[in-house]
C-alpha cells in the first residue's frame, strides 16, 4: 500500500455530552478507494464531518498529506484538496444545476480551471448538461446526487469523502455512480466510501474499515477480510 494521504488517529467527537465517535483510527493510502462501513448510528458520518472540518473533535488528530489538519475548518480544507459529498444528495434546491456546480469552484485554484471542470463534470454526467439551467430541486434523487458529486469535483480535489451516496437511490443509479467513482479513482482521485451496503463497498474498495458504536472495530485489505469477520465487526457479534 502507498503512503496515506489521510491518517486519522484516535479521534473522539461529541454532540454536547453525547460521544458519537469514541476512538477512531484509520489510514487512507494515496490514490486508493477505502470503504468505511457500519450500521446506522455507528458514527460514520460524524467521523467524516470531523475529518472534513465541519465538526471539531474533542480528542485525537487528523493528518492530510502529512500535515496536521485537526480542527481546520472545511472552507480551508477544500482549498487544500479535501472535499466531502455529504449524505442526502444535498443541493441548493432553488439554484440551478450550473450555479450549484459553480459553488464548488470556491478555491482560487479551482476558479482558474472552472471551464475545464465544468466540461469534466458534464462528461461524467451528461444529464446535468441537459438540465444545467433547471433548479436542482426539480431533479430526481439520483440527479441531485450527481450534482453533489459534481460540485465536489469542481474544487479540484485530491481526496473525496462520499457519505452514503447510494442512500435511497435506485439500483441502476447506484451502479452508474459507483462506476463513476471507479473512473475518478483510476484518474488518480483518492476516495473514502461511507456505506451501510457491505457487499458493494467492500467489492469496490481496496481497503475496508468497519465501525461499531463509535469505534473502528476492524480494518484490513478488502480482498483478505472474510465475510464472517466483517459480519462480526459490523454487528458486534
Amino acid at each position: 500500500m502507498s503512503e496515506p494521504i489521510l491518517k486519522v488517529e484516535h479521534i473522539q467527537a461529541k454532540y454536547g455530552d453525547f460521544i458519537a465517535v469514541h476512538d477512531a483510527s484509520l489510514d487512507v493510502p494515496d490514490k486508493s478507494i477505502v470503504s468505511l462501513i457500519g450500521a446506522n448510528g455507528a458514527g460514520k458520518s460524524t467521523l467524516m464531518d470531523t475529518i472534513a472540518g465541519a465538526h471539531t473533535p474533542t480528542a485525537g488528530k487528523v493528518f492530510y498529506k502529512g500535515e496536521d489538519i485537526t480542527g481546520v475548518p472545511a472552507h480551508e480544507l477544500i482549498k487544500r484538496g479535501l472535499a466531502l459529498v455529504p449524505q442526502g444528495s444535498r443541493c441548493f434546491v432553488r439554484m440551478s444545476v450550473e450555479d450549484n456546480l459553480r459553488m464548488g469552484s470556491y478555491p482560487k485554484a479551482a476558479r482558474a480551471k472552472r471551464a475545464d471542470n465544468f466540461e469534466r463534470v458534464y462528461n461524467l454526467f451528461p444529464v446535468l448538461k441537459e438540465k444545467r439551467k433547471d433548479a436542482s430541486g426539480s431533479l430526481s434523487g439520483g440527479q441531485r446526487q450527481m450534482v453533489a458529486i459534481g460540485r465536489a469535483m469542481m474544487s479540484n480535489p485530491d481526496l473525496v469523502l462520499f457519505d452514503e451516496i447510494s442512500l435511497g437511490l435506485a439500483p441502476t443509479i447506484i451502479k452508474d455512480i459507483y462506476a463513476t467513482i471507479r473512473q475518478l479513482n483510476a484518474e488518480g482521485l483518492s476516495v473514502v466510501l461511507v456505506e451501510q451496503d457491505i457487499h458493494r463497498s467492500v467489492k469496490t474498495s481496496t481497503y475496508t474499515h468497519v465501525m461499531l458504536k463509535g469505534r473502528v472495530a476492524l480494518s484490513g485489505l478488502s480482498k483478505e477480510l472474510t465475510e464472517a469477520e466483517i459480519k462480526n465487526a459490523y454487528f458486534g457479534i
